[in-house]
């Protein structure tokens, strides 16, 4: 490991100017893909800035009824919260799913948003990678791509979004907090997450030096009927090869609103809006479930080892909607 300077914040603004000073320095959280990034060489910081004693750990009700969460807050507490698991269930569902509890203890909120892609060929510095040194090109392509995206590639990058939290989120439009020398703003989840496009490298819309201080979820009556499901290669604790973020609001059999979000199957969350807009005011049967998968999944572009995706993400979708109806009737 390379040397780097180390520098615990005392207040947000003072976190700002610490990185406006050094553009080689990086905000440290709980350090749970950041360090091991450092450990592979992959991010290589000047100056490390602790940001974990910022009082930015609450979890707390908006005037208008949605929750505001502080960037700090742990993965373990925000699965752990009560009004998380009353409102938005499918979050604190994402969060368990997604690592184990010693690691949940330690990732924070604004961390989990920012992780990296956990593709091997990222991690491996032997290997090119248009998101590690853009223009070296992506291997994955020809290579081995088999938990590789399906959705919104590009030439230029096929890995895909490794955050489980962040589909709950992009199911309930989440809008992330985040401030620079100029003061805070904020960005909806839709926009948070670029393209790939030819910039994989480019990940978030955010400001060079931007420290995300919190996340606010809206009201939303529908998110309290919500799961999330997540398929992996082993039942212990890994990465997505595909999940659901699903609400669904079905009265005499209708579908009066719903939300969706896929994981594991693009550089970013996916929204599913095609798959919103056919099922909404249409029966909630499984019929239509798996009519809705196919309108969304109709623009997947699989490689040659990762098109099993298309239909295990349209089962997917069909069994978690399937699910949600049946407890609306009860």
């Amino acid at each position: 490991m390379r040397e780097f300077g180390y520098e615990r914040a005392l207040d947000v603004s003072g976190a700002v100017a610490l990185l406006a000073e050094d553009p080689g320095a990086r905000f440290l959280g709980g350090g749970t893909n950041l360090v091991d990034l450092m450990k592979a060489g992959v991010e290589r910081p000047t100056l490390l800035v602790d940001v974990q004693e910022l009082p930015l750990d609450d979890i707390a009700f908006t005037p208008d009824g949605g929750l505001r969460i502080g960037a700090t807050v742990t993965n373990s507490d925000l699965a752990a919260h009560a009004d998380v698991r009353r409102h938005y269930p499918a979050l604190a569902q994402a969060l368990l799913a997604g690592a184990s509890g010693q690691l949940r203890n330690m990732a924070t909120v604004g961390g989990n948003l920012l992780q990296r892609t956990r593709c091997g060929y990222f991690g491996d510095l032997a290997k090119p990678c248009n998101k590690r040194t853009p223009g070296s090109g992506c291997p994955a392509l020809a290579g081995e791509h088999r938990n590789h995206a399906i959705l919104g590639a590009s030439e230029h990058c096929v890995a895909t979004h490794p955050s489980d939290m962040a589909v709950a989120l992009a199911a309930f439009d989440a809008v992330i907090s985040y401030e620079t020398a100029d003061g805070p703003d904020e960005l909806p989840i839709a926009e948070f997450y670029r393209p790939v496009g030819e910039t994989p490298h480019i990940e978030t819309a955010l400001p060079p030096g931007a420290l995300v201080t919190g996340v606010t979820v809206p009201p939303a009556a529908v998110a309290a009927h919500s799961r999330y499901r997540k398929v992996r290669e082993r039942a212990s604790f890994a990465f997505a090869i595909g999940s659901v973020a699903a609400a669904l609001d079905v009265e005499d059999g209708v579908v009066r609103e719903v939300r969706l979000a896929f994981g594991a199957v693009a550089s970013r969350p996916w929204r599913a809006r095609a798959a919103e807009r056919a099922l909404t005011g249409g029966p909630a049967d499984a019929e239509a479930f798996a009519a809705a998968a196919d309108a969304e999944l109709a623009a997947a572009e699989a490689l040659p080892e990762n098109g099993y995706k298309v239909t295990l993400m349209r089962n997917l979708v069909v069994a978690v909607l399937t699910e949600l109806a049946e407890e609306a009737t009860r």
